[in-house]
């Protein structure tokens, strides 16, 4: 089999994972194939938590084809795993399949894991390959990164700007800065997360309902809101009236915020008291708690400053900035992020362009920090 080949191969199965991502956690998605004298015979994709990994997939596709899994090549994203946990391991299906051939994008970052089921096939006689595309692989499973070793959800960023970087005018007008196609697309990133997370003045100034508006679709992310003080009146806004326990706010740890809570719990908000870290709330203690239960797609869409404070705690894991072709000239505009002090180049915050697209007007722009 040449490196071409090889490469083909791991780039279906990639493309076959991809169809998975959102659907699977906490589990990683991955993608498999079978292949027999050069070409691909099977494929398989772990398609939601709870169901079949992709190289069990791939197998049951091989077999109701009538085709003899033990002539066949395996090749998979991530490291067939090798523990009990909703399913069976993958290696006892690849062994029970007498799969000779094992090619592997990426070992599996999960301590339960990480070598044990490659260097399990290997000591069962399967000749085991990898890693192979690497670094695409290990770009499928970063949501899967956060929750196995950093135990946080994975966060997404957005933010719609203008070319020179305002995010509202000096008096807070923001509607709007984006087009409808964009805040459409808005809508779909939100439809796949768990919650949708803004700041204090977010919901002070905006009352927003933070649901998803489009057809055919029945999701309804958590709105999360991040505050130094809780109000003293949540039923003044949507989210106090109209979605109650829909709702989670994150607040200071102090004796003003600790008499509000008893009205926040009559209404059936639930509020979490945090401690303070540089000048607002502990934002690990906050991934931690939506981790612990069972938050793991965040999308962040508060200002500036909410946009600033988790970029640099190091937890955002994909920006989307909608870059409008519109320039505000606003010297006392809000920008797209503020709230710190830089005194060099050096202090900035570098990320990488992961993808770009035009969106009728605008231009999306998604990055990811630097490794």
């Amino acid at each position: 089999m040449t490196d071409r080949q090889i490469k083909t191969f791991m780039k279906m199965a990639i493309s076959l994972a991809k169809k998975g991502k959102g659907k699977t956690a906490p589990n990683p998605c991955v993608g498999a194939v079978l292949t027999k004298d050069g070409q691909i015979v099977a494929k398989g994709y772990h398609r939601k938590y709870g169901c079949a990994h992709a190289e069990v997939e791939a197998i049951t596709d091989a077999k109701k084809k009538g085709i003899d899994t033990s002539k066949c090549s395996l090749f998979v994203t991530l490291e067939p795993c090798n523990h009990y946990g909703k399913t069976p391991p993958c290696t006892k299906a690849i062994l029970e399949a007498k799969i000779k051939e094992v090619y592997i994008g990426t070992l599996d970052p999960n301590p339960k894991v990480n070598g044990g089921g490659a260097q399990f096939l290997q000591q069962q006689g399967v000749k085991v390959v990898y890693p192979i595309l690497e670094k695409e692989c290990q770009n499928l499973i970063r949501d899967f990164y956060c929750w196995t070793i950093q135990k946080r959800p994975f966060f997404y960023l957005k933010l719609a700007s203008t070319i020179d970087g305002k995010i509202a005018t000096s008096t807070g007008a923001s509607n709007w800065i984006s087009c409808e196609k964009s805040r459409k697309l808005v809508h779909k990133l939100r439809s796949k997360v768990n919650g949708v997370l803004i700041g204090g003045g977010t919901l002070r100034k905006d009352n927003p309902k933070l649901t998803v508006r489009l057809k055919h679709t029945s999701s309804t992310p958590k709105a999360i809101i991040l505050t130094k003080h809780l109000p003293s009146n949540p039923i003044q806004y949507y989210l106090g009236s109209k979605r109650p326990q829909e709702t989670i706010f994150f607040a200071l740890q102090n004796k003003d915020n600790q008499k509000t809570i008893n009205s926040f719990k009559n209404l059936g908000i639930k509020t979490i008291l945090v401690p303070e870290k540089d000048n607002f709330l502990d934002l690990y203690k906050v991934a931690s708690w939506l981790f612990q239960n069972q938050y793991y797609y965040i999308l962040i869409e508060g200002g500036g400053f909410i946009a600033q404070s988790f970029f640099f705690n190091h937890l955002v894991d994909e920006f989307w900035l909608f870059l409008a072709p519109k320039i505000m000239g606003d010297q006392a505009g809000i920008s797209s992020f503020w709230g710190r002090k830089a005194n060099s180049i050096q202090d900035c915050l570098s990320l990488k362009l992961k993808k770009h697209r035009k969106v009728d007007q605008d231009l999306l722009l998604i990055f990811q920090p630097r490794d």
